[in-house]
């Protein structure tokens, strides 16, 4: 199945670790990809450390979302889609998470039809999900589950700096 999670609202990313820590708990095995994003959150921290069956890649440089990407930024998700490619042909993974990947799409890094592709050929005992904002129609349309976060009130429109542990 392919699951995206996507929305103005927050709790995309942290849908997909509730996810996969399921995952984990029935003994499966995951890969957690995340586009755009170049630091390591507070997650990771305990995927290292604590959930060996989570395996774990950053394919992002820095935030640009307040600037326009960089070539190297193209490069790192191209880099990134092309690891996704192989781990998706291996078969070695039950559950592949794409945090922010439709952000990647957004911002052009990588085209929507290389990922429709992609999607052609997952195995069938694999589970893909995918995050981010702004998820393309066709995305939206060849998934089996489209979950909108749809943001009704945030604390950061009081000013509230995003917090360790909570937002990253």
């Amino acid at each position: 199945m392919i699951h995206i999670y996507t929305g103005n609202g927050k709790g995309k990313t942290t849908a997909a670790l509730g996810l996969m820590v399921r995952a984990a708990g029935a003994g499966k095995k995951i890969f957690f990809g995340q586009f755009v994003k170049g630091m390591a959150y507070s997650e990771v921290t305990l995927i290292h450390e604590q959930i060996p069956q989570i395996d774990h890649q950053l394919f992002g440089r820095r935030c640009f979302i307040k600037r326009d990407p960089e070539p190297e930024d193209y490069k790192a998700a191209q880099k990134g889609l092309q690891t996704v490619k192989k781990l998706i042909a291996s078969g070695k993974y039950d559950l592949i998470v794409l945090d922010e990947l439709n952000i990647a799409l957004y911002y052009h890094l990588i085209k929507t039809e290389e990922v429709l592709t992609m999607l052609n050929d997952v195995p069938e005992n694999t589970e893909i999900v995918i995050t981010g904002r702004y998820a393309p129609p066709e995305l939206i349309e060849k998934a089996d589950l489209v979950t909108e976060m749809h943001e009704v009130r945030h604390y950061y429109q009081k000013d509230v700096k995003a917090r360790k542990g909570i937002e990253f």
